[in-house]
């Protein structure tokens, strides 16, 4: 990220408000007899308001200073949830979208030190996520933000908000590749910015190729790019280690990379079809993820698997009632093609839980179930190990990236079972195909690997979510790093 912190411990002056054009400020409610520069034109405005318009946040002042400061405050409990906070916070800054100011002032003040840098971080994301620069295509020029300094007054901290950088950084490469039309984010044009980001971090690459995976024989992943005009469809292995760490303890992040899922053989209706550009997003959520775990040199080796391929139309897709051998020789009677992301999933699974880590977390767009059972707001969760259901709830809770628990009980899998191969793909019976799809990537996770599935349901949320502006979330990064970085697995 190009923008910098400047923290103080103080409350800022006047001359240091004057000097600043945009502001956020946030105070507890209520607020103690604490004064504070402009402190009686920033409560009489908010005083003047009704009660829906104080719930009704941000409120916004022009200050009588010679700049004619522009603020954006609040009054909270301290007691807000960390998705509310994030949300707010996301409103807070958008007040200054319009601004493009070099410099943005954060005062933070009336709150005791652990409940400020919580309401701080929450800023601060939000900003940088803000800040971030999109895929824009337009033939105008359009106007980047030119933020370059962040401001912080009420609050110093020795860690300089360090990992909500890296978090933003992680973010930010997700949703951009994530944003990318699928004509300029084809698999060769994805792993040619893969060994860009690679070589930038010292990551070790390497490309299990179609020709690769027939020796392999991964034949659920290549029964999905069979369909390809261009065979460059393919699994990228990436191994970031830290200078110390124990070799058994490392975690696995893998990835959905579906550069555009046309549906197949069983085409997708148009409303349907428009975005799935998108439905490589959890590849890039586990991408990002391996770039903010490296900024903050986490102290475990982490492996980053990504199945690169595109779901196309034409003589050579697979077809429904097609029989497929995946690379553990488990045989597949696919019945709707337009299920390929458990897949591409199988086969990559496979070939990562052989090399026995420590944990597996997926990421994938999978099933429209998970929407239908828990819309866009939640992300669904799956993992073989029951007794971390309360803690993965409690990660969501904290880092504001919500998530939900679905159950994988083996009863399901009367509902895969095929008459001619060992399991079908998915069933033809509607309503809890994101369970059933989740079932079937169990049944590939080898060596009792530790093992969680993410549905990304949230991957895309009209007006953003939480402290993330744009439509793409990106949703996953800051969940996974708050869960490996607190230890919430133990």
């Amino acid at each position: 990220m190009t923008v910098t912190l400047e923290q103080h411990n103080s409350i800022p002056s006047i001359q240091d408000i004057d000097s600043i054009d945009n502001w956020i400020m946030v105070f507890p409610s209520p607020l103690k007899r604490r004064k504070f520069p402009y402190q009686e034109q920033i409560l009489n405005r908010y005083n003047k308001l009704s009660q829906k318009d104080k719930n009704g946040f941000p409120v916004a002042i022009d200050l009588p200073n010679k700049n004619l400061s522009h603020v954006s405050f609040a009054m909270l409990d301290s007691n807000v949830g960390s998705f509310d906070l994030l949300t707010l916070a996301r409103k807070l800054v958008s007040v200054h979208a319009s601004t493009n100011s070099k410099k943005l002032g954060i005062f933070v003040f009336g709150f005791s030190k652990k409940e400020s840098e919580r309401v701080a971080e929450a800023i601060i994301s939000a900003t940088l996520a803000a800040s971030a620069t999109m895929p824009v295509f337009k033939s105008k020029k359009q106007t980047s933000s030119s933020l370059e300094k962040i401001i912080l007054f009420g609050l110093h901290t020795r860690h300089g908000f360090k990992q909500s950088f890296a978090v933003a950084e992680g973010n930010a490469l997700t949703r951009s590749l994530s944003i990318l039309p699928s004509n300029k984010l084809t698999p060769t044009h994805y792993l040619k910015k893969i060994k860009e980001v690679a070589k930038e971090n010292k990551w070790k690459l390497e490309f299990y190729d179609e020709a690769t995976l027939r020796r392999k024989k991964a034949g659920a992943f290549l029964a999905v790019s069979q369909g390809s005009p261009k065979a460059d469809a393919g699994i990228v292995r990436l191994r970031y280690t830290p200078k110390r760490a124990a070799k058994s303890k490392k975690v696995f992040l893998v990835g959905k990379g579906i550069c555009y899922d046309t549906g197949g053989t069983n085409l997708k209706p148009a409303n349907y079809m428009f975005g799935m550009h998108e439905d490589m997003q959890g590849s890039a959520v586990a991408l990002g993820t391996l770039l903010a775990l490296t900024k903050l040199n986490f102290n475990r080796p982490v492996e980053c698997w990504m199945a690169l391929a595109m779901n196309h139309i034409g003589p050579k897709a697979y077809k429904p009632n097609d029989v497929i051998h995946a690379s553990d020789g488990t045989t597949i009677e696919v019945v709707h093609t337009d299920a390929e992301g458990r897949m591409v999933l199988a086969d990559t699974l496979v070939l990562a839980s052989k090399e026995k880590p420590a944990l597996i977390i997926d990421y994938a767009t999978l099933t429209g179930a998970c929407m239908y059972s828990i819309g866009t707001s939640y992300s669904g969760i799956f993992t073989n190990k029951n007794k971390w259901h309360s803690n993965l709830i409690k990660a969501g809770e904290d880092s504001g990236e919500r998530v939900w628990p679905f159950p994988l009980d083996e009863d399901f899998d009367q509902m895969l079972k095929s008459d001619i191969a060992d399991i079908k793909q998915c069933s033809q019976e509607s309503g809890v195909d994101h369970i059933l799809a989740s079932r079937f990537l169990q049944r590939f996770v080898k060596n009792n690997t530790p093992w969680i599935h993410i549905d990304l349901s949230s991957s895309s949320k009209k007006g953003g979510l939480a402290h993330i502006p744009t439509n793409t979330t990106g949703f996953g990064v800051r969940y996974t790093v708050n869960l490996l970085l607190k230890n919430y697995l133990k």
